[in-house]
């Protein structure tokens, strides 16, 4: 199996549980996966003018990469009991404009999330996955991640100190790396 996924981080904080879940995630992931850890820093507050006046290179980037990946894995805290608003911007932007935004489809993707809170975050992938919806994804309905009291299993450094959690990981990826994989036709 060669697969390549990329990631998505919903929140901008340097010490973000939902990053730190990720990098982790790239070294867990089954044998012939690779996972590009990537954040939403440098996109602006979605403008209609600003679009206008041509889609930022981040936006384009990020929205290069995507489209490049086999699969999409998105890591979301929650804020609200939803999903942050820098997530649901960076995912309006990457639909804009329509015709662009069409690459969703089809697209494997899954959710995972990390919360200080006893609930993890679940009411944010709640939220995700109607957005998800409106973007026609081949959502991953296997499983889905929820990590609460992260504060407790992520040292300072950023590194997941939970091997129960780091198992639980591995079998989420190589679930989603399945699911992938059946996507491409192998």
């Amino acid at each position: 199996m060669s697969l390549n996924l990329i990631a998505l981080s919903g929140s901008l904080r340097a010490g973000s549980y939902n990053t730190a879940l990720l990098h982790t995630a790239a070294t867990l992931c089954p044998e012939g996966v690779t996972l590009d850890v990537r954040t939403l820093h440098g996109i602006p507050l979605y403008d209609a003018d600003v679009e206008a006046q041509g889609v930022p290179e981040a936006v384009t980037t990020l929205r290069e990469a995507i489209k490049a990946a086999d699969g999409l894995l998105i890591c979301t805290p929650e804020y609200n009991n939803s999903i942050p608003g820098v997530l649901k911007n960076g995912l309006d932007w990457l639909s804009r404009p329509p015709a662009e935004g069409k690459f969703f489809a089809g697209k494997p993707v899954a959710m995972m999330g990390a919360s200080q809170g006893g609930f993890g975050t679940i009411q944010s992938q709640d939220a995700l996955l109607s957005v998800m919806r409106a973007f026609a994804v081949d959502f991953w309905m296997g499983g889905r991640l929820l990590v609460s009291r992260a504060q407790n299993l992520v040292d300072a450094q950023g590194q997941l100190t939970d091997e129960a959690l780091r198992e639980q990981m591995r079998g989420f990826l190589k679930g989603f790396a399945a699911h992938v994989q059946r996507n491409k036709g192998g």
